[in-house]
């Protein structure tokens, strides 16, 4: 006979109850599979693409995608907002920034699946018709750019450092937009843009 343990159920027991749960839990998941398959339930997501909804720039939009397929993959190739850019793919350079629930956010590093429920906002949400956001329009009258490629994620980083931070020092604003890298080193410009639209607000 196993010996007992101290808190009374045997060697032999814990095996046989483990066994049983463990058994019960792979029956549990076949049936919830396959009534997955027959639409009486959820089924697991992947490999292949999943439909799903995504709240975009104050709409709804249907998108159909690969688990892995990262916010960013889906903007750009689901929904053909291709305003954040596909530079470093690895969270460094921050030419892919949106906003998601109020923070600013590399969409190269999350999946679009993580961003289901969520308000997520792109460049192409900030105007309104031929108005300009506050932020855009200062970086056009300040020079806030040179070949372009970095300035949706800049101006998506100024707007949320606005929105939590009205009136930022000049430490503030470099600190705030420190995670976005302008290789053409428009630095300045980008800076004095960001105070200009702190004020304008």
């Amino acid at each position: 006979m196993p010996a007992d343990r101290p808190d009374g159920i045997s060697r032999r027991d814990f095996l046989t109850v483990t066994g049983a749960l463990t058994g019960a839990g792979l029956l549990a998941g076949k049936s919830s599979a396959e009534d997955g398959a027959k639409g009486k339930g959820p089924a697991g997501l992947g490999p292949e693409a999943v439909g799903y909804t995504l709240r975009v720039n104050g709409e709804d939009r249907a998108v159909s995608a690969e688990p892995r397929a990262t916010l960013l993959d889906v903007l750009r190739n689901s929904l053909d907002l291709t305003g954040a850019k596909s530079a470093c793919d690895r969270g460094e350079c921050g030419a892919c920034t949106v906003i998601v629930e109020g923070r600013s956010v590399y969409a190269c590093m999350m999946l679009a699946l993580q961003a289901r429920g969520k308000e997520i906002r792109t460049v192409e949400g900030l105007s309104r018709g031929d108005t300009l956001h506050p932020v855009q329009a200062a970086f056009i009258e300040h020079d806030g750019y040179q070949c372009g490629f970095c300035t949706p994620g800049q101006v998506m980083s100024t707007v949320a450092l606005l929105e939590k931070t009205p009136s930022p020092s000049p430490e503030g604003i470099r600190a705030g937009l420190c995670g976005n890298i302008c290789r053409c080193a428009a630095y300045s410009g980008i800076f004095e843009a960001a105070a200009a639209a702190a004020k304008a607000k």
